[in-house]
This record gives C-alpha cells, sequence and structure tokens, in this order.
C-alpha cells in the first residue's frame, strides 16, 4: 500500500536574505517547485527557461501567491552567450547571487544501437555540458565574494542502470562526477557545490515523455509505493541551498527510497 505524501511544509525562513538563480524553473516539474519552496522560503529569484511563455506563468503564479515577482530571462543554456547574458542579467537585477541552482535537464528513451549521435549530443549537452557552463559563469563572482553555494539535479540514473537511458544515465552520472571535483576547487574560495539525485519525481511533463508503463513500473520499485512530488525534491535543494548544509561540498544526497 502506498504511503501517502506529507503535507505541504511550512515555511521556516531558510533562505532569508538570500539571492537565488535557478535554470529551467519554469512548469509544474521540480524548477517550478524550488522557485516556489525558495520564494516561500524568504529567497530573492531570478528564474531563466527556454520556453518564454512558461516562464512568465511561473513568475506570475509566485506573485499571485503574494511575493514580488522574480526577475526573469529566457536562456538556452546550450549557448555560451545567452549563459553569460543570464548570470550578468541576475547580477545586475538582484546585486548579487548567492545561490546558483543548476536544474536544466533534457531525458529522452531510445536503445544504444538505434540512437544517434545528434541525440546523445543533445541530451549530454543539455543535462551535463550546462552545468558545466553555468557553473565556470558564476563561479568569479562567487570567488569574488569568497562565499556562494551550487546545487545541481542528476538523478538516481547516474548510479544506477535502466534500459533506454544510456545517454541520460551517463549524462547524470557526468553532472555528480563534475560536482566533486569542481567542488575541490571552489572549496578554496568559500563556495560549496553539491547535488542531488532523485528517483521519481511525478510532474505532467515527464508523464509525456515516458514510454507507456514505465513510470508505473518505477514507482512500484519505491519503497514508499508512490513517486515524490516535485516539491520534496525541492526541499532538499534548499537544504544544500542554506547555511543548515554549512559544511557539506562535493556531496550528492540520493532523495529516493527505492528497494534496488
Amino acid at each position: 500500500m502506498a504511503r501517502p505524501a506529507p503535507e505541504y511544509p511550512t515555511p521556516t525562513g531558510l533562505l532569508k536574505g538570500k539571492t537565488v538563480l535557478i535554470t529551467a524553473a519554469a512548469g509544474n516539474g521540480i524548477g517550478g517547485a524550488v522557485a516556489q519552496r525558495a520564494v516561500e522560503e524568504g529567497a530573492t529569484l531570478f528564474l531563466s527557461d527556454m520556453h518564454e511563455r512558461r516562464l512568465g506563468e511561473t513568475a506570475d503564479r509566485i506573485a499571485a501567491l503574494g511575493f514580488a515577482r522574480p526577475g526573469t530571462l529566457v536562456c538556452d543554456v546550450t549557448s555560451e552567450d545567452q549563459v553569460q547574458a543570464l548570470v550578468a542579467g541576475a547580477i545586475g537585477a538582484m546585486g548579487h547571487v548567492d545561490v546558483l541552482i543548476n536544474n536544466a535537464g533534457l531525458g529522452g528513451a531510445a536503445s544504444v544501437i538505434e540512437m544517434t549521435d545528434d541525440q546523445w549530443h543533445r541530451v549530454l549537452d543539455v543535462t551535463l555540458t550546462s552545468v558545466f557552463r553555468m557553473t565556470r559563469a558564476i563561479l568569479p563572482h562567487m570567488y569574488e565574494r569568497q562565499s556562494g553555494a551550487i546545487v545541481n539535479n542528476a538523478s538516481v540514473l547516474g548510479w544506477r542502470a535502466q534500459k533506454l537511458q544510456a545517454h541520460y544515465a551517463a549524462a547524470k552520472a557526468g553532472v555528480m562526477a563534475f560536482t566533486r571535483c569542481s567542488a575541490l576547487e571552489a572549496a578554496e574560495k568559500g563556495v560549496r557545490i553539491n547535488a542531488v539525485s532523485p528517483s521519481l519525481a511525478m510532474h505532467a511533463s515527464l508523464s509525456k515523455v515516458t514510454p507507456p508503463g514505465l513510470l508505473e513500473e518505477l514507482t512500484e520499485k519505491e519503497a514508499f509505493g508512490r513517486y515524490a512530488e516535485p516539491w520534496e525534491v525541492a526541499n532538499v535543494m534548499l537544504f544544500l541551498a542554506s547555511d543548515l548544509s554549512s559544511y557539506m561540498t562535493g556531496e550528492v544526497l540520493a532523495v529516493s527510497n527505492q528497494q534496488a
């Protein structure tokens, strides 16, 4: 029997006074959830996504909750010029950036023998290389301030095997390795870099791109008999962004209850 999700959390001011930049923040998935949870916890936000309409809708939704409307900028994280413009825009709007949340990622399903070079490169570019681009762009600013936190969104597929996911799993394993290595460099400048690795967080967009029956199969592997709500993943990302995780860097926290 599935255990129900807990009640939505009561804000505690976890990120009070923090400025937060989030990529792929639009929509009803983890990006939108971490944006809402961050502002509920006291943060000032700057949001980006490549989908202009959905980005605007996310900012409007946050404003409708009674918070200041976040700054926004459309950004394709596969473009170095747009990444640099995003970082500059966020710093200009907020004065500085305390936290970067790298949420951009691209999935898909294809067997190794049928996967094209374009499919492989596209998934790695959006899911892995974008994390490198955003981190490279923000670190000089954080180094100058001798503080900052970066939270990357990985996946349990960086550790575990699943058919038709070789490109995505390779990208997420790369995010984990990049997190660990870049964290050692950034520690010298007072900047922390960590990651989360969710197992299964359900949202409408995910169901549209997942082969029939797969989500049900994956849900059965969860010890609680249910998928995670996006805000449950967001909670862990906010912990890593906050001062409560001040001694942690180079870590990858699994947001999972799989029985594997």
